[in-house]
């Protein structure tokens, strides 16, 4: 027609492939622009219309990318990067000194294993809350260093306590408890070999009993002693197969 003859019909603006056509522009409108020239607004005489036709494939580099994908694929980029920097970040026990607080020290030394997955401990403590009260619980350590920010713990500013969302909880002053299950551990409660936590990733069942003999496949008991807690925190390492 009169426009493509006018124009030159396969006149384009190369880029150097989707990937980077991604990180170049900031929205779908910012890559239709880039394939429309001044010579094309002059006998379109409509940027509507020239963008529609980059979207068709009638204009631009010759890769049709529509903004369904485009979005999706900005959305993808977006969620890598912010993979990588949580990845990269640095630990919130990296440069505490946790020698005087065997717990805190006991913690930052399980940190990056929890955080990569390599490793999801289960902790029990039980102490004093800030009323007064004495209560106990299970913590899926893992969990919770994904959804709050630890550096409140390891620098000393509040102390680590046993929730009523955590994997089990218990107030010994009220009789209060209850139970949930976490992303990475299943409860399960009512079995007859006491409280059991099964780990969703590698389906293997740890078993809390003082007095079992061994906590379970691939995982390990560690008792510490520290005056910030009414008892001594237990540690159940359970080191699972795969990798995050």
């Amino acid at each position: 027609n009169a426009y493509n003859m006018a124009t030159g019909g396969g006149e384009t603006r190369a880029h150097g492939g989707s990937d980077s056509i991604i990180t170049e522009f900031a929205t779908y409108e910012d890559f239709l622009d880039s394939q429309i020239t001044p010579r094309d607004l002059y006998y379109l005489e409509d940027e509507e219309l020239a963008r529609q036709l980059v979207e068709l494939g009638y204009r631009g580099s010759g890769e049709v990318l529509k903004r369904e994908e485009f979005e999706q694929r900005k959305q993808a980029a977006s969620a890598s990067k912010v993979a990588r920097h949580d990845q990269e970040s640095e630990l919130c026990s990296s440069g505490k000194d946790l020698s005087e607080f065997p717990v805190l020290g006991a913690l930052g030394e399980r940190e990056e294993a929890n955080r990569n997955g390599k490793m999801m401990s289960i902790l029990f403590i039980r102490c004093k809350n800030g009323k007064g009260q004495e209560i106990s619980g299970y913590v899926d350590y893992a969990h919770r260093l994904k959804t709050e920010d630890f550096s409140i713990y390891f620098s000393g500013k509040k102390k680590l306590l046993p929730q009523h969302n955590d994997l089990s909880f218990y107030n010994w002053d009220t009789n209060f408890c209850s139970s949930s299950s976490t992303p990475n551990y299943q409860v399960l409660a009512d079995s007859k070999g006491g409280l059991l936590f099964k780990c969703k990733r590698d389906r293997k069942v740890i078993d809390v009993d003082p007095k079992a003999t061994s906590p379970g496949d691939n995982t390990s008991r560690v008792s510490i002693f520290s005056p910030r807690y009414t008892q001594q925190v237990i540690i159940y390492d359970h080191i699972t197969r795969r990798k995050a």
